[in-house]
């Protein structure tokens, strides 16, 4: 369509041409006394014309002559620019396929070239950015090849380039890259150093949550790891089962750490409520301050939520899980300085009532009457667990218990028979 167009303006700018020379009768005359010399219209307009075309190209020519420095410096600029360019993708594609010695070279060769430029007075607009991102990669591959004094002299000089204006987006990245070569070095100290010069935002990103995460595991501290998981949890960085899972390991590590019942509680308010409320971490927190001698009723209160089933989201506990919670109760119950409150015998009473076939709750019940001296009672529910029990141990203080209760009742050959019956389990 469009050659058809102008094809058609030609043959109309023809037609136009021919009708107006066709019957065009004007004459030019040029007076130079003693001469004068007549010509045609048409043959002034056609000398004007290409004497027009004639100093236009002219012109161009001499341009074009004038210019050929500047288009021949052009030339070695994209070249090296060219160079440049290819340099990066090569030191990327061998660093990737793991060449660090081939990549180091590559990366080597830009920073050659654009520091030849610079100093020629060619930079690139680009310059600062293509010189750091060419020193962090040669650092990279140093790294890889273990050779840390290179690795620091591209490293200062990538962080030299990234501190100007041009580069100051960068400067993040190798701030980050540094963090992770400390890690690497086990180094966790020089990690936390690098990461606490971050900006806020980006302290806040994923990578570097991951980075700080496992700066802290390196260097043994449990809260700040801990502060990290949640945060990484929360941002999704880790599966929900994954996340609960590590959340539950740094919280019993937490727990575990604590030397004395003041630490421990310190470390127990160092936890979110979610996190109280995981079976294994309540359990955990009261079994060691029951260890450590801390306040029982402080124990009771901690696992009280486990007994309750305060926690709808978390899953049932499992058989260890309620065993465990048993145990920390039965402890509790059995300590010589504080005796057992109407409020925990009710709850018992009525859980076991409840479930009248559940040999914990019956075991657990009929330890609370040994405590309260309920002998008849004691007897009897501890008579009917004991077949149904299944934790050797339990089942062994539960014989020891019927025991005791023989002996109240001067029972000797009963106490013996019982005492048999523990040594057996």
């Amino acid at each position: 369509m469009r050659f058809a167009l102008w094809l058609m303006a030609l043959f109309c700018m023809a037609v136009a041409s021919a009708l107006f020379a066709g019957n065009n009768q004007g004459t030019v005359t040029l007076y130079w006394p003693p001469y004068r010399v007549d010509m045609s219209l048409n043959l002034v307009l056609l000398a004007l014309a290409l004497a027009f075309i004639t100093l236009h190209l002219a012109l161009r020519g001499i341009s074009g002559l004038f210019s050929i420095p500047q288009q021949a410096r052009r030339w070695r600029l994209s070249y090296k620019e060219r160079t440049i360019y290819s340099g990066l993708l090569d030191t990327i594609s061998h660093l990737v396929a793991g060449r660090f010695v081939r990549a180091r070279k590559a990366a080597e060769v830009v920073v050659a070239v654009e520091d030849a430029m610079l100093s020629s007075g060619d930079a690139l607009p680009d310059a600062a950015r293509l010189r750091t991102l060419a020193h962090l990669l040669a650092a990279e591959s140093a790294h890889a090849l273990q050779d840390r004094g290179t690795r620091e002299t591209h490293f200062q000089r990538a962080l030299q380039e990234a501190g100007s204006k041009d580069a100051s987006d960068l400067r993040d990245g190798v701030q980050l890259r540094a963090a992770r070569w400390a890690l690497e070095d086990r180094d966790s100290t020089g990690a936390v150093q690098w990461l606490e010069q971050l900006p806020v935002g980006t302290a806040r990103r994923t990578i570097a949550l991951r980075l700080r995460f496992k700066a802290a595991r390196q260097a043994r501290n449990t809260r700040v790891a801990l502060d990290a998981a949640r945060v990484l949890t929360k941002h999704r960085a880790f599966s929900e089962v994954a996340g609960t899972g590590i959340v539950r390991g740094l919280a019993l590590e937490l727990l575990r750490g604590a030397h004395d019942a003041a630490q421990l509680e310190q470390a127990w308010a160092a936890l979110d409520s979610p996190e109280r409320l995981l079976p294994d971490v309540a359990l955990e927190a009261a079994e060691r301050l029951l260890v450590l001698d801390g306040d029982v009723a402080t124990a009771r209160l901690w696992v009280l939520p486990l007994w309750q089933g305060q926690n709808p989201q978390a899953p049932a506990m499992s058989y260890e899980q309620r065993v465990r919670l048993v145990r920390v109760l039965e402890r509790s119950f059995m300590s010589e300085e504080t005796q057992p409150d109407g409020v925990w015998l009710s709850r018992i009473e009525t859980a076991q009532m409840a479930q009248p076939g559940d040999p914990l709750l019956q075991y657990l019940a009929g330890v609370l009457c040994v405590r309260l001296s309920l002998w008849g009672k004691a007897q009897a529910l501890l008579r009917q667990a004991i077949p149904m029990l299944k934790d050797a141990d339990m089942k062994r203080r539960a014989w020891l218990a019927m025991a005791e209760l023989a002996e109240h009742r001067l029972d000797t050959k009963g106490a013996a028979e019982a005492y048999k019956a523990a040594a057996k389990a």
